[in-house]
């Protein structure tokens, strides 16, 4: 079977920026995948996506003009329904062999199989192979039908009457078969071989395409166009570091704006720009945000990471002289700097504390109440949890026992302003600043040391892989911000549902579990989120045990992500640990423990213990009595868990959970020999009780870090 390449390409208007990636990789897949399972091209055939400003297009390598015809078997229906006594085909058989195109004559050579218990008869068919023309048809139909379309619009085709929803209009549809046009329809077009270069700078108008293999290079030389996205995308990056490193200063690393701005352009032109020098005043991610989400410009940073008063621009023009464009995108970054300016200056004319009654009219959500209330829970809440760090006098909160009043004192005033900056002018332009605008603002009122970072740090970590608070009174704060939120939201049934999280309470839930467990600090989940249920009076009903198990769900999932085995984490989390803290070094230990050649047989026995304690009703016996252990290897396994019991709970104790499960690796000898000679249900039932309890002070000394019973095979 001979086969060409094949070309397909929809020439449209400017497609949404933000959109265009996704488009482009929607188009090419779906269009591929069809031709693939249409048996037009092989599974392994290389596709090429391209995709630019005014086009989606897929170039499939190795494109059959005809599908290979297949052999099908169809079932039909049991013998005894499809033949009458004498064999002969009942009419129920020939009106099913009518609608599959056959007639009675095939009858004799009809096979029969078994076909569960009954015998049923198979028609053996061939069905002829697709021909490219109506496969590509299908193939494109599909792939426009299951685009990601943001939004759909409506426009007329040139009929005037004729209406088409669709993206943006189409204008041009291309499909080549080798140098062959293939005739396809779409949104009111015919294919053809030819289509438009860049809008500015192609060198023709109309560029009549050869082939499907040269598509890609006349689109660059004809058209002023690199067709292809992550090729355009790369060119840019190439640009940016280019104007950069002369000047000593590195492009700001922003994935997402260079999509977007590769979404922008065909043929990238990066300049160099600058702005005054006296705008640098003004916080930099108040700059960088402005140059970046409004104006689409990279602002450069120097060796120590500061903003600078430079900045690239990708253009999409390459203009002899390049000065008028520097000079107007100069010209319009600085409205928006002085903007940024003003917005600064102004807000720092009223101090934070001034702009908390003010959070009381801002509404939080229609049950919970208004900003201002929320706030006053966070402070309640940071309270508590200094309380309980009190209480665990853990060495991570402060270095002397007496300065537990001062992080409280400053926790309660960080949480009552943490929501301030929320009433300014520049958070109002910028909610992506909260929190690093009072930050800002509380160090220009100077507030005490800490405080001001406390403000700014609250939502950290605001996403995966974002630092952590950077002291103990913003870590306070933030994990009470993070469980008023949680506490608040599961407590009036406002739970995230399939990939639907309005409220980014997963996000919060890591952020709480990431800064238990990173900090190691000694606090339990429970507690916090008991401790958090009076600061809403009667607002919500009781939530915890939703809660703990949406913390459990995440921190499985985020452990897994981590390289932990799923043995490992269901080990650990097995035991619903309280203190997330501790999580990691369990885990440790769990894996250290795997590693001993003794810890196979120890976990298929702890397995074997606890299905042993399932099944007996009634309260587990809890004495063990040494006059009742008759058999040499029961009086082995006593006398053997009371001399590494005591060692490995002193070591539980010190939190060296390591250590703990390495002592009980002595107990693999007298374990199994217990299992080989001694009858735990023994007629008796003194003896059955007895050992019994022995059982369960095995069970429980060997459950205390992790259920070793599910690492076993």
């Amino acid at each position: 079977m001979t086969t060409k390449n094949l070309l397909v390409e929809l020439f449209v208007e400017e497609l949404p920026p933000k959109a265009l990636k996704k488009l482009g990789e929607a188009f090419s897949s779906v269009l591929a995948d069809s031709l693939k399972a249409q048996g037009l091209a092989a599974a392994d055939a290389a596709v090429t996506a391209f995709a630019t400003p005014r086009r989606l297009a897929v170039h499939v390598a190795d494109v059959a003009a005809k599908a290979a015809d297949r052999a099908v078997q169809q079932k039909l229906m049991p013998v005894s329904v499809a033949l009458d006594a004498a064999g002969n085909a009942t009419p129920a058989l020939l009106k099913k062999l009518a609608a599959a195109g056959v007639d009675a004559s095939v009858v004799p050579s009809l096979k029969r199989a078994p076909d569960g218990k009954a015998e049923a008869l198979f028609l053996d068919t061939v069905v002829a192979g697709v021909s490219l023309r109506d496969g590509l048809q299908k193939a494109l139909d599909e792939a426009l039908g299951k685009l990601p379309i943001p939004k759909v619009m409506t426009y007329q085709l040139a009929d005037g009457w004729s209406d088409v929803k669709f993206v943006r209009p189409a204008h041009g549809l291309v499909a080549l078969h080798g140098d062959d046009v293939v005739e396809l329809t779409a949104l009111g077009l015919t294919s053809g071989r030819a289509t438009r270069g860049h809008r500015f700078e192609a060198k023709v108008d109309t560029i009549t395409l050869k082939s499907a293999d040269t598509y890609e290079q006349q689109l660059r030389e004809e058209g002023a166009v690199i067709a292809s996205f992550e090729q355009r995308r790369a060119e840019i990056v190439r640009q940016l570091q280019a104007k950069a490193a002369p000047l000593g200063l590195t492009p700001i690393d922003a994935p997402e704006l260079l999509d977007e701005v590769n979404a922008l352009v065909e043929l990238p032109n990066v300049l160099s720009c600058q702005f005054e020098p006296e705008f640098l005043a003004v916080p930099q991610e108040c700059l960088i945000l402005t140059m970046k989400a409004n104006q689409k410009y990279f602002p450069l940073l120097d060796g120590h990471g500061k903003l600078t008063h430079r900045f690239l621009v990708v253009s999409n023009v390459h203009p002899d002289d390049a000065s008028k464009v520097v000079e107007g995108n100069e010209r319009v970054v600085r409205p928006r700097l002085a903007d940024a300016k003003f917005f600064f200056d102004q807000d720092r004319k009223k101090t934070l504390a001034s702009r908390v009654e003010g959070l009381g009219k801002v509404v939080y959500h229609g049950k919970l109440g208004s900003q201002g209330d929320r706030a006053e829970r966070v402070r309640a809440i940071a309270h508590g949890i200094v309380n309980q760090l009190r209480m665990a006098q853990h060495p991570y909160t402060v270095e002397a026992k007496d300065e537990y009043d001062v992080l409280d004192s400053k926790a309660q005033e960080a949480a009552r302003l943490a929501k301030a900056d929320l009433l300014t002018d520049m958070v109002g332009e910028f909610p992506e600043l909260q929190g690093i605008m009072g930050g800002y603002y509380a160090r220009h009122e100077g507030l005490r040391d800490g405080v001001a970072k406390a403000i700014e740090d609250h939502y950290k970590p605001r996403f995966a892989g974002d630092a952590l608070p950077r002291n103990h009174t913003g870590t306070v704060v933030a994990l009470a911000d993070k469980l008023e939120t949680l506490v608040g939201l599961f407590g009036i049934g406002q739970l995230p549902t399939g990939d639907k999280d309005p409220f980014a309470l997963r996000r919060h839930a890591l952020g709480v579990i990431r800064i238990l467990v990173e900090n190691r600090m000694h606090l339990d989940l429970p507690a916090l989120i008991q401790a958090a249920l009076p600061a809403f009076g009667e607002l919500i009903q009781d939530p915890t045990a939703a809660l703990l198990g949406f913390f459990a769900d995440r921190l499985a999932v985020s452990l897994r992500d981590q390289g932990y085995s799923a043995q490992e984490v269901d080990a650990v989390l097995a035991l619903n640990p309280a203190r997330l803290g501790d999580v990691p070094r369990r885990l440790e230990a769990v894996r250290a423990f795997a590693a001993l050649p003794e810890s196979a047989s120890l976990a298929a026995a702890n397995k074997r213990v606890g299905n042993i304690l399932k099944k007996i009703e009634g309260e587990l016996p809890t004495d063990v009595s040494p006059a009742l252990l008759t058999e040499a290897a029961e009086k082995a396994l006593a006398d053997a868990l009371a001399g590494v019991k005591p060692q490995a709970d002193a070591l539980f104790e010190q939190h060296d959970y390591a250590g703990s499960l390495k002592a009980l690796a002595a107990l693999k000898a007298p374990v199994d020999a217990f299992f080989d000679d001694v009858m735990v249900n023994a007629e008796d039932p003194a003896l059955r009780a007895n050992r019994q309890a022995l059982l369960k002070q095995l069970h429980e000394a060997m459950n205390r870090v992790a259920d070793l019973s599910r690492l076993a095979a």
